[in-house]
This record gives structure tokens, C-alpha cells and sequence, in this order.
């Protein structure tokens, strides 16, 4: 059946960065089932019982043809493309890449993945790049194709995507579309799909769409029961638009009424710090944000949101990550630091276990200085942090919790912060990779597993809430009366979770690609 893609990416630059993400679940390595034993050609001729009795040749065993060599010296290999860039890219610099083929671009990711893969003992020994006829194909099957325990791949996130879509998700947060993230129950018919997030300043925002309506039709095309080809094309060329300045239409249903509206694409800046607010409690100040991209706009923003709170004498935190799925792990970093303060200056925040054939790196600690993210609004690099030095946080959490937003969670309770969430069962994602950009391709593939300082790191089933709320679209995030958030408050007063199991609703996934489901470090 047919489903929908994720949205596309405006351009820009970046520099080459670590990430961290996860595959879900546990298990060893997958075994080989030897072939049937009558599938099996004997390897010598048999002797005839009766020597005067003709018997019919054996056919040879077909030689096998051995893998392809590994490269030692893959990064001999790197960025000889068989079509080759030409010009800058959006920061002004030359585009490395020279002529070569497209054997080359299969050589280096080779090479690569036998020196950096986590699992590179369980790559496929019978890989050849002759059967590929292009670098995606070829680089898909550069993973491990072991099971789980509970029958799931062990490596679920080994993807790609072209450089400049990852430039610009990461440096800017920027996406061609509307400002709008989908909450979904399924990518094929019946679809139900509900506004979970509209971006501030967007066409959505401009257009009154709001969180909880409910997407009926696009551009007159059936959606939530359509299945033609056809049909499908249609609704994706609305739903996400290739280019700025196309115009298309959405029909929604809002309690119970329906009503079209007409936006026209544009490139959105989206904001990863919203709702900065300071809710007043009988016993104290409670700081209130919600956090949806650890990407370098967040730097500046969480900074801006911390002092706001340091100012107005915030005396505890409930920190909404539940759209959350991960980013720059330095941000993780800082964001942890300015909860808990200094008490946790210096100490590890996250270190990183990396095969057996690569050094280990130092632990990334908790960062009380600013990093200074190239960014439309950057942070002064080496500035002091805010902080509010907290030993218990809030974190509210859905499945859509991932990465770096775990990172937060881990690292605290790496240093004895009490860290209660509320809400659902994080993704987990404990594992990371380092992006690897070549000839106009950026991939993604499984480094290390991070670890707090504790040394613990087993959470790829995710983090369990303390108190099981579902998410709540009918109200605000950031409104007190939001399921999340008033759990969240009570929670805090009585110590107890509800005692009623406030309104629920069939599970809802977001929709969004993989590579806003991870985190990322400054390269080794």
C-alpha cells in the first residue's frame, strides 16, 4: 500500500557533526541456517558400485565469487564521485568532490563501515558492489541484518539523505511546507491525522489552522480514504510541496465542522523553543517550555528562556519534550547543565562506546559555556550559562521522545537529579553515528552507544513515565489544563499520579523523516 513521504528541506550550510540515535529493543547476532542437505553438490565425484555401470557426471559446484576487497585506505576514496558537484555550496566554499565512479563512492563507504560501524563484524561477507547500480542501494545493505529478541532489526536507523536537506534541517530548522507537524494513526487507509504543532508566523498560523483539527481532504482528493496511485500523488504534492510559493488546499474538521483552507508554501523557520511561560503554584514558580529541536537555533533560544526564568525566581521545571526527537547533543548537553547548574560542571554528561577498533573519545561533560552554533541568532561562543540548579525537573514525554531528548533524561540522572516524566514511553535510542557527507550524499550509520555517568545506557526499549498520561490535542501546549501538563502540576503537588486516568486517544505517531529522530556531536 502506498504512504506518504516526509516533508522536504530548504538548503544551506553545516559543518560535519556527530549524531546519536538509537535502534529500539535487544539481541545478539543473527545466525546463518545452513543450506538443505539435498541442495548440497558434492565436492568429488561419487564412485560407482558397479564400475561396468555408466553413471551421469556430477555438474561442478559454481565457484563462488568472493566479496569485494576491503579497502584500507578507504579515505583515499573520498569524494571522487562518479558526477561530481561543481560550484560553492551555501556557506561559499568549493564543493570538494573530483570525477571518479561510482565504484569509488561504493569503495569509500566500504572502507568506512569496516573501520566506524558499531556491528562491523555483521555486515554481510557476500556483498558485491557489481549487483548495485547506485551508492543508496549499495549503502543499505552496509548493516548488520541481525534480529532482536522480539523479531525487530537491530539496526532500524541506517539512512540517508542529500547533504543540503540535512544542511538545512540542522542549521537553520528550516522546511519548505507550512508549519505544520501531523500526529497519525496509520499512512494508509483509514487515515486519521490531527495538527499536533503549528509554527509560530507560519502559513498555518496565518491560515487559523490549530492543533487537534483533523485533515479530511487535499486539493478536493479524499484523504482520509484514499488509495489510488493517483490519488496518493496528489495528496503528497499538497501535503508536502517541493517547492516555496506553491499553492494548495486542506480541507479540516474542527469539532465536528468542516472547512477548507488555502496556504501557500513557503520556507519555514521553525522555532525549537515555545511557550516560554512562569506558571505560579501555591508552592512556588514553575517554569514552563516547550522544547521540540536540540538544533542550533535552540542554543540561543534556551539561553533567552533559562534567564527568564532565573529572573523571575523559578523554583522548579517542567520541561515539555514530547515532539522532541533529538539534535545536537551539545545542546542536550547545555540544556541538562542549566537545570541542574553547577553542582554538575565538569562531570560526565554522556560518553560515547565506539567499536572495538576506534580510541575511545573523552566524556562529553555538562557544558557551562555556551558552544556558539552558526545560527540566524547565535549564542555568544564561551558565554556563561544560565542556570537554575534544580534536583528534580519534570520531563513531559511521548513516543516521539528520542535521542538527545533521552540524552537529557539520562545524563541528569547521572548525577542524582530526580527526573519524573510524564506522559509515554520514550522511543529509545541510546545508539549514534557520525554523518558522513560524499559527493552531495550525507550518511547515517551506527557508531557508538552513549552512556551516562554511571555508565548506564540500556534504555533502547525507552524511558518509562512515571505517571502514563496521554497526549492531549484538544487543548494548548503550555495550557494548564493540557493532560500532560496539569499531570505534570499535580504530580508535583501530591507526589502521586492522577487518580483517574485523564481523556485518552488511539495512538498517535508524528510524522516526520528518521533524521529529526536523532542527535549530534562536533565531529572526532
Amino acid at each position: 500500500m502506498t504512504s506518504f513521504y516526509a516533508p522536504r528541506l530548504a538548503a544551506t550550510a553545516l559543518t560535519a557533526l556527530f549524531l546519536l540515535s538509537a535502534c529500539g529493543g535487544s539481541g545478539g547476532g543473527a545466525s546463518v541456517a545452513s543450506p538443505p542437505l539435498a541442495d548440497t553438490p558434492p565436492t568429488t565425484p561419487t564412485v560407482p558400485s558397479d564400475p561396468t555401470t555408466p553413471t551421469t557426471p556430477t555438474t561442478p559446484t559454481t565457484p563462488v565469487t568472493p566479496a569485494d576487497p576491503i579497502p584500507a585506505d578507504y579515505q583515499s576514496y573520498a569524494n571522487l564521485c562518479a558526477k561530481p558537484r561543481t560550484g560553492v555550496d551555501a556557506q561559499g566554499f568549493a564543493f570538494p568532490d573530483r570525477q571518479g565512479t561510482l565504484q569509488d563512492e561504493m569503495r569509500f563507504l566500504r572502507g568506512w563501515a569496516d573501520r566506524n560501524y558499531l556491528w562491523y563484524d555483521e555486515i554481510p561477507a557476500t556483498l558485491r558492489m557489481a549487483d548495485f547500480s547506485n551508492t543508496l542501494d549499495y549503502f543499505a545493505a552496509l548493516k548488520t541484518p541481525a534480529l532482536t529478541a522480539a523479531g525487530k532489526p537491530k539496526d532500524r536507523f541506517h539512512f540517508t539523505y542529500t547533504t543540503a536537506e540535512w544542511d538545512a534541517l540542522t542549521t537553520a530548522g528550516e522546511e519548505v511546507g507550512y508549519g505544520l507537524t501531523w500526529s497519525r494513526n496509520s499512512a494508509t487507509a483509514p487515515r486519521t491525522w490531527l495538527v499536533s504543532i503549528v509554527e509560530p508566523g507560519s502559513p498555518a498560523a496565518a491560515a487559523g489552522l490549530q492543533r487537534g483539527d483533523m485533515l479530511v481532504a487535499v486539493d478536493g482528493v479524499d484523504f482520509i480514504n484514499t488509495t489510488s496511485t493517483s490519488g496518493v500523488s496528489e495528496i503528497n504534492a499538497g501535503l508536502f510541496p517541493d517547492n516555496a510559493g506553491e499553492s494548495h488546499r486542506l480541507t479540516v474538521q474542527r469539532a465536528g465542522n468542516r472547512f477548507d483552507v488555502s496556504m501557500v508554501s513557503q520556507v519555514v523557520a521553525a522555532a525549537s523553543v515555545k511557550n516560554t511561560k512562569v506558571i505560579d503554584t501555591p508552592t512556588g514558580k514553575v517554569g514552563y517550555l516547550t522544547f521540540d529541536d536540540h538544533n542550533a537555533v535552540a542554543e540561543k533560544q534556551l539561553i533567552d528562556a533559562f534567564s527568564l526564568f532565573r529572573s523571575q525566581g523559578v523554583n522548579d521545571l517542567v520541561l515539555d519534550m514530547r515532539y522532541n526527537g533529538g539534535g545536537l547533543l551539545y545542546i542536550a548537553s547545555e540544556l541538562a547543565y542549566m537545570v541542574a547548574g553547577p553542582s554538575a560542571a565538569g562531570k560526565t554528561f554522556e560518553r560515547l562506546n565506539y567499536n572495538n577498533k576506534l580510541p575511545a573519545d573523552a566524556p562529553i561533560p555538562f557544558l557551562d559555556t555556551a558552544y556558539g552554533f552558526s545560527s540566524p541568532n547565535p549564542a555568544t561562543p564561551g558565554m556563561a550559562l544560565p542556570w537554575l540548579g534544580l534536583k528534580r525537573v519534570t520531563v513531559l514525554t511521548t513516543a516521539g521522545t528520542c535521542s538527545a531528548s533521552e540524552a537529557v533524561i539520562n545524563g541528569l540522572r547521572g548525577v542524582d537529579v530526580e527526573v519524573n516524566v510524564i506522559g509515554g514511553q520514550t522511543c529509545g535510542k541510546p545508539y549514534g553515528f557520525t554523518p558522513v557527507d560524499n559527493c552531495g550524499t550525507t550518511y547515517f550509520s551506527i557508531e557508538f552507544q552513549g552512556v551516562n555517568a554511571k555508565g548506564f545506557g540500556d534504555f533502547a526499549d525507552g524511558f518509562a513515565p512515571t505517571c502514563t498520561v496521554a497526549d492531549d490535542l484538544n487543548h494548548a501546549l503550555g495550557d494548564p489544563a493540557e493532560n500532560l501538563l496539569a499531570a505534570a502540576l499535580s504530580y508535583r503537588a501530591t507526589n502521586a499520579c492522577p487518580a483517574t486516568p485523564r481523556a485518552s486517544a488511539a495512538r498517535m505517531t508524528l510524522v516526520r523523516p528518521e533524521v529529526k529522530e536523532i542527535a549530534v556531536l562536533r565531529k572526532r
